[in-house]
């Protein structure tokens, strides 16, 4: 059974390159094994369909070198943070056992995203409760709860509780993005229906908001996340 170090639970194809590919790829180059399981197959995206984001999200897994990408499925829009979801969540959890797990931001232009962040917030810390029953491959699982969950920041401004420099992998985190040709500005996209994301200038307000960060820590680029549990270092020289 695989075991990962990271696991992103992101809620659309596309969300967990967009807050925190940065991050994957460089815990990815420290030798860390992370994977990407997608809640929803974003079918309801004006652009494109479930089936080519499938192949984008593919196509961004290599990018990224993930150990595994996998989507639940649930219903895009219309999911809710109840038992039944939870459960699903539950069960990806113990599938992979992570130590860290980084999902959606608390609240965001897109009502998915909050109700997502909630969702695996609340899944995170029931996968720790033992008398809570789940199956896999015909067998009960083992109870796992990850020791941080941490949520990547997305279209609204949230100020972050950590910044991770992730300058050195900036050129791949726009590899992994390019990817979803169909989410995003392509000039060879023929399709008559703009979005909000699909502009050329989205890529610079990626950008901007990285280079915002980056320069609170004296870096060109760095990824913001919250967290509401307490972060806390060995030493004061482990600060930058």
């Amino acid at each position: 059974m695989l075991k990962l170090d990271i696991l992103v639970l992101a809620v659309h194809p596309d969300d967990a390159e967009l807050g925190c590919g940065g991050t994957i790829l460089k815990h990815v180059a420290l030798g860390q094994k992370v994977g990407i399981v997608d809640l929803t197959r974003g079918e309801l995206g004006t652009r494109g369909s479930a089936e080519i984001r499938a192949e984008e999200a593919a196509a961004a897994a290599k990018v990224l070198g993930l150990s595994v990408r996998e989507n639940l499925g649930l219903a895009d829009g219309f999911f809710k943070n109840d038992e039944e979801h939870q459960l699903k969540v539950i069960a990806a959890i113990r599938k992979y056992r992570p130590e860290i797990i980084i999902t959606n931001a608390y609240h965001d232009r897109h009502p998915d995203h909050g109700r997502a962040n909630q969702l695996v917030e609340a899944a995170a810390f029931l996968s720790g409760l033992r008398k809570i029953e789940t199956i896999a491959d015909g067998k009960p699982q083992q109870e796992w709860r990850p020791n941080l969950v941490l949520h990547f920041i997305q279209d609204n401004y949230i100020k972050p509780d950590i910044l991770i420099d992730v300058t050195e992998h900036w050129d791949k985190k726009i590899e992994s993005i390019q990817a979803y040709g169909s989410q995003f500005f392509n000039p060879e996209w023929k399709e008559e229906h703009q979005t909000y994301i699909s502009t050329a200038e989205f890529y610079h307000v990626v950008e901007a908001r990285a280079r915002e960060y980056g320069k609170a820590i004296q870096v060109k680029f760095a990824e913001g996340f919250t967290s509401r549990k307490m972060l806390g270092v060995e030493n004061l020289f482990s600060l930058k």
